[in-house]
């Protein structure tokens, strides 16, 4: 390997270099961004759900000191008509799916409950010994005569002279306030002071611990899946592997809820941070290679024309040296030196020549592209003729030829229009016959229709529609929305498509199909941009594209867009204006 090539690997190298390290940059800058827009959006979610947790549970609130206040309360707190009031409480209970309503005395006794037998004692829970200091007691647990999750409400009951005599104690149901939003997105729980999860949209988070310094949630015994995490910025990452309802990698956001006594939390997918951050980086990675390759081959090129110049120069010097020692020398390297200038000469005519067959060879996927559909037709009526000419129908094989002729020499305007489209020019625009326009292309594509067993829904004006363009090239337009509509519906059941023309003072022609959509109408007119298979004949993706052209050339807009049933593709035209045609 001589030192010049070896320096050229080092320097290709070390852009590579480069190139990974500016677009891990711009990766790290662009997911970090998108956490930040993901954080937001988590923020939100865990706000509606906190609030909605929040608001639920108000209602029991509520309930529990709205009961308190009742006279069937103190009266059997103490010790009368004590068989009403457990009527009482279980109609309260079903009515507003609390879990259980129960009736405390002084001692913290149930003397009735709705569900629960009479006679547990709570004078050690926390609720109810804030309700007998005549404050709102509250707490969440296990309630142990129903083995369900509740959440805690004891509202004191005062007597005459406003001394607590007891409390009404509602439980409520948390499984029934899961109910509603079990399984939506994103995964959110909430926590209590011990690192416990008491409740959330995921059942398999239910009940596991956060233990003193470590980050992520801790299953119970028996179970361990894998958890880690890891600080982007200042967002905290989790990676988890807990099943397919828990994303594999998702930020964390938590909200202090003092009102209820929970953490709130929140699990945000960031594989769409991630992958807005990967397009960003493969964007920048590409400009920049694409810049480099083009400043490589610049340079390439300058060392090879300099190398040239320098053995040229050298030739040049030793035949000026010679040229000094004899005229024989001199008549020799003359004949050399033209010689040169020959080779020269011609090496400058095959490059001038390459660069024509090159430019041949692009124009060539354009030209191939707008041809095909004439020429399927001209191999179909040839088809034909043939076989009316084996039946003895000459006059219908007369016809065949008059319409191959016709196609033949509306494939020389349509070669003529493209080359004027490569060249950024148009033909002058003319007055056209919309309707004329629409029949010549539904009758180039009615044997392809036919073949592929698609019904057409076309409501053909009955008049003339005279638009601002080129015939050519507008009967074309329509030619490539069919052809795609056709291709599109190849794996459908049902196969139809549907024509119709607007008017007003601008004209619209809509073209619908029943197959499945498109996947990005944003970038469906891009150059080389196609959903067809590698190696099908059509599959260049330029159909659109050159549509697109068309069209703007004649002042009016094409668009595509989906329907419930499949794609539409609309053609806004001009009216011809007899007094301003220019």
């Amino acid at each position: 390997m001589g030192r010049g090539v070896f320096n050229r690997l080092v320097i290709v190298l070390a852009f590579l270099a480069l190139v990974a390290a500016v677009s891990g940059g711009v990766w790290r800058y662009g997911y970090v961004q998108a956490l930040t827009q993901l954080a937001r959006q988590g923020a939100v979610d865990l706000a509606l759900a906190s609030d909605r947790l929040t608001g639920q549970l108000q209602r029991y609130r509520e309930l529990s000191v709205l009961t308190a206040d009742r006279g069937e309360v103190t009266q059997a707190i103490r010790g009368q008509n004590a068989a009403s009031v457990k009527a009482l409480l279980l109609d309260i209970a079903d009515k507003t799916a609390a879990l259980d309503v129960m009736l405390v005395d002084r001692t913290g006794r149930v003397v009735q409950a709705a569900r629960s037998d009479a006679g547990a004692d709570l004078s050690q829970t926390v609720y109810v010994r804030r309700a007998m200091q005549g404050a709102l007691g509250w707490a969440h647990g296990l309630s142990r005569p129903l083995a369900a999750r509740a959440y805690y409400y004891a509202a004191p009951v005062f007597d005459g002279q406003s001394k607590v005599i007891g409390a009404v104690v509602v439980a409520a149901n948390i499984a029934g306030i899961e109910w509603d939003w079990v399984g939506g997105n994103p995964a959110v729980f909430f926590t209590d002071q011990a690192g416990e999860v008491f409740i959330s949209n995921r059942s398999e988070l239910v009940f596991w611990r956060r233990p003193a310094g470590q980050a992520g949630l801790v299953p119970p015994v028996g179970q361990a899946p894998d958890f880690d995490s890891y600080f982007q910025g200042r967002f905290e990452v989790w990676q988890l592997g807990w099943g397919p309802y828990l994303p594999q990698n998702a930020l964390h956001i938590t909200r202090e809820l003092p009102v209820i006594g929970f953490t709130g939390e929140v699990l945000m997918d960031v594989r769409p941070a991630r992958r807005l951050a990967r397009l960003q980086a493969s964007a920048v990675a590409a400009l920049f290679l694409a810049f480099g390759a083009l400043l490589f081959l610049a340079t390439e090129r300058r060392r090879t024309l300099a190398e040239a110049n320098a053995q040229l120069e050298a030739r040049v010097a030793a035949r000026t040296a010679e040229l000094e020692d004899t005229n024989t020398q001199l008549r020799a390297q003359a004949k050399e030196r033209e010689q040169a200038q020959t080779a020269l000469a011609r090496a400058q005519s095959d490059l001038v020549q390459a660069g024509k067959l090159s430019a041949l060879g692009q124009m060539s996927a354009g030209i191939s592209h707008e041809l095909n559909q004439p020429l399927m037709a001209i191999r179909s009526f040839a088809e034909n003729g043939a076989q009316f000419m084996e039946r003895g129908k000459p006059e219908r094989a007369g016809e065949n030829l008059i319409r191959i002729s016709d196609l033949a020499r509306r494939m020389g305007r349509i070669i003529k229009n493209l080359r004027a489209f490569a060249k950024q020019e148009s033909e002058p625009l003319s007055r056209v016959d919309l309707v004329a326009v629409l029949d010549s292309a539904l009758e180039l594509m009615q044997p392809g229709m036919d073949q592929a067993g698609v019904v057409l829904n076309y409501a053909r004006s009955d008049h003339p529609i005279w638009v601002r363009g080129g015939e050519v090239r507008l009967s074309q337009v329509f030619i490539n929305l069919i052809s795609n509509a056709v291709d599109a519906m190849d794996q459908s059941v049902e196969k139809s498509i549907e024509i119709s023309i607007k008017e007003g003072d601008l004209l619209v022609v809509s073209i619908c199909d029943t197959g499945p959509g498109i996947d990005m109408p944003d970038k469906v007119f891009d150059p080389f941009y196609t959903t067809k298979e590698v190696g099908a004949s059509e599959g260049m993706g330029l159909g659109l594209s050159i549509s697109y052209g068309i069209v703007q050339s004649f002042g009016g807009e094409i668009r595509g867009a989906n329907t419930p049933s499949g794609a539409m593709f609309t053609v806004q035209l001009e009216r011809w204006d007899e007094g301003n045609n220019t």
